[in-house]
């Protein structure tokens, strides 16, 4: 992000969009292997299109959990999603599952044995990204993009917005000034709807949900607050439009407010390095911002497939810093060991904990009791602290 004066924008996608039942279904079979115990490995797909869900991908773990286990668990995550539409309804759609066994090659490079460490689930870059812009140390237009289709959500679930359906998506647009945002500009929100709404019902059903997210005063103006700008979203979900597990990768990071690797999360256990290391690097970018270090800070991470150390490790302060970037660096790889085996431990990401991940972004969230989102700690502050004393 710039430290002038500009405009800049982030989407959200809500829960019941196509790419988001792929994501849920993909990390529903995640938890359901963790469950059985912490070394297993999932790379789980989905594609989802009229009344089909499609999984695919290389698993290792209980031979009991089978194509009917997975299946069920599809079928349970788009009930629970909401959807019960003629054309895709999780009761009558059909699923096909083509999930094999993780390929041995794959394997011996990722798994501890003897004196060899557990080595990355595969080679790659990832990013991790805080600031000071929200209490939840995220960029703002992205928080405020989830903020708002998660109350809707909420809402929907609770069966006070009726007439609304799962399908959704919000797109925030702020003026920063002297590299702040100040206020929104414009807001776009699409909501799938019932036939009997009309697009001026459907604005005023969704405009409280937008001034509870915006702070006071922030609302744009109401020729710039667009809602359903088609006219018309009746048809809606994997009817309108196929979905497939990790399409939404800017929306579930930083909302293009900081760099992505350009790895998914969903479908993947923690010894893939395209999600734990990015939450990793997330934790460490928020905690060198919570410890009052930096008022933004990046961080990347790259790993070689089966190799355990991180080839380099980079940071970026944006001259924000109170210390050097480069002693920040030599900080953080003190305090926290940022091998695949480190950041799981440390974390503790071997747990059934990631469909709750699947909409509403990765980061930006609240620390669950049962380890969910332990990446949004900032229990790092002393030890980082204590490094640069």
């Amino acid at each position: 992000m710039a430290s002038g004066d500009y405009l800049f924008t982030s989407e959200s996608v809500s829960e019941g969009h196509p790419d988001k039942i792929c994501d849920r279904i993909s990390d529903e079979v995640v938890d359901l292997f963790l469950a059985s115990g912490p070394d297993v490995r999932t790379g789980v797909e989905t594609l989802v299109t009229t009344n089909l869900v499609i999984l695919a991908g290389e698993v290792r773990g209980p031979q009991d959990i089978d194509a009917d286990a997975m299946e069920a668990l599809a079928r349970k995550a788009v009930k629970e999603i909401g959807y019960e539409q003629d054309n895709f309804h999780w009761k009558n759609m059909d699923v096909q599952c083509y999930v094999h066994s993780q390929s041995p090659d794959i394997a011996q490079g990722v798994d501890a044995a003897g004196n060899k460490d557990e080595g990355a689930g595969d080679q790659g870059l990832m990013f991790g990204y805080a600031c000071r812009e929200t209490p939840e140390l995220m960029p703002a237009a992205i928080q405020y993009s989830h903020d708002i289709l998660k109350r809707m959500a909420a809402a929907r679930h609770a069966g006070k917005l009726p007439g609304i359906g799962p399908d959704s998506k919000s797109q925030v647009t702020l003026a920063y000034e002297s590299g702040k945002p100040v206020r929104a500009t414009s807001v776009v929100v699409s909501t799938q709807h019932e036939e009997s709404l009309d697009q001026d019902e459907v604005r005023d059903l969704v405009r409280p949900f937008v001034l509870d997210v915006l702070p006071d005063g922030w609302m744009c103006d109401e020729d710039e607050f667009y809602v359903n700008p088609t006219g018309r979203f009746v048809i809606g979900g994997p009817d309108s439009d196929a979905g497939l597990t990790g399409r939404k990768i800017i929306v579930d990071t930083y909302g293009g407010a900081a760099p992505h690797g350009g790895g998914a999360f969903s479908g993947k256990d923690p010894s893939k390095v395209d999600r734990s290391a990015a939450y990793g690097a997330r934790y460490v970018a928020k905690n060198v911002v919570a410890a009052g270090l930096a008022d933004r800070c990046t961080i990347q991470v790259a790993y070689a497939i089966g190799v355990s150390k991180p080839l380099s490790v980079y940071l970026d302060t944006y001259g924000t810093g109170t210390v050097d970037d480069e002693k920040l660096t030599t900080a953080i790889q003190r305090v926290m060991d940022l091998s695949p085996r480190g950041i799981r431990e440390h974390l503790d990401l071997s747990q059934p904990i990631y469909a709750r991940t699947a909409a509403y972004g990765h980061f930006g969230r609240t620390p669950d009791d049962d380890g969910g989102f332990s990446w949004e700690r900032t229990d790092l502050v002393d030890a980082l602290k204590d490094a640069l004393s």
